[in-house]
């Protein structure tokens, strides 16, 4: 099975819908609005000045967002269609960031640049077959001392929606919309995988780095999974059996001399 081939395509589809979308409001993003949230923001800290190299960027909206606070960026993604828009966005606010179409494992293959921040985001884990080959593409990222950010879904609401909390052999190899309000019907093929948190945990140890932080949330910053409830001022909570559910978690890594 092509996975990448099969995914990117989605990714396109999904581009098109997701440009256009409240969900991610582009004007008020052009008009100055950061769209990085309060997790990632604390995290990682102060930018300025610093080379960041941001993994499975989309169509480029956080990445500009680096780049505004000081950050020298690169983006990585695999959809053609989203780093078309990233480089339209980034030349109509006049920012410097460059853009490259790239699976990530391919990217680590041939990635001769070292970073001093790593940072990938929501939604992106499950789009790898491999977190080893991802875990090795981004310690041979890193500067000596250079730092790696993840905020992710927990895998926690996905073995609620039924899928499993444990890597499987197989793939999940659905027909599936996308989580924007706009998207009116679209529909698309998608290959996925279930990674746990260990496992998440145990590849970044495995490629030499050393995990310096994580962190679990009860809040999401987005309304995108069914069952949710606003919290004003906090965000976005999933109650079960009258519990919080984790929705978030982070980690932040260092690469060791």
């Amino acid at each position: 099975m092509d996975y990448l081939s099969i995914n990117k395509e989605a990714w396109n589809k999904r581009t098109k819908v997701h440009i256009e979308s409240d969900f991610y409001d582009v004007e008020s993003f052009k008009n100055g609005k950061c769209s990085l949230n309060p997790v990632e923001l604390e995290q990682v800290g102060n930018v300025q000045g610093k080379s960041l190299l941001h993994l499975q960027c989309h169509f480029g909206q956080d990445s500009l967002s680096w780049a505004r606070l000081g950050a020298e960026v690169t983006g990585v993604d695999l959809s053609s269609d989203a780093i078309k828009q990233a480089n339209q966005l980034k030349n109509s606010l006049g920012l410097k960031a460059d853009f490259i179409e790239s699976d990530v494992v391919e990217f680590g293959r041939k990635n001769m640049k070292e970073f001093d921040i790593v940072f990938t985001s929501y939604g992106v884990l499950s789009w790898l077959p491999s977190l080893a080959n991802w875990a090795e593409t981004i310690a041979n990222s890193l500067k000596v001392g250079g730092e790696f950010h993840l905020v992710e879904f927990h895998s926690f609401t996905d073995l609620l929606s039924g899928y499993s909390y444990f890597p499987n052999t197989e793939p999940d190899v659905e027909d599936e919309g996308t989580y924007t309000e706009n998207c009116d019907g679209t529909r698309s093929t998608v290959v996925t995988w279930s990674h746990s948190i260990s496992e998440v945990i145990n590849a970044l140890i495995g490629a030499g780095l050393t995990i310096e932080s994580f962190y679990e949330y009860p809040y999401s910053p987005y309304n995108c999974f069914d069952g949710l409830e606003l919290v004003p001022n906090m965000g976005y909570q999933m109650l079960y059996k009258g519990q919080q559910v984790p929705l978030l978690y982070s980690i932040k890594a260092r690469k060791i001399p």
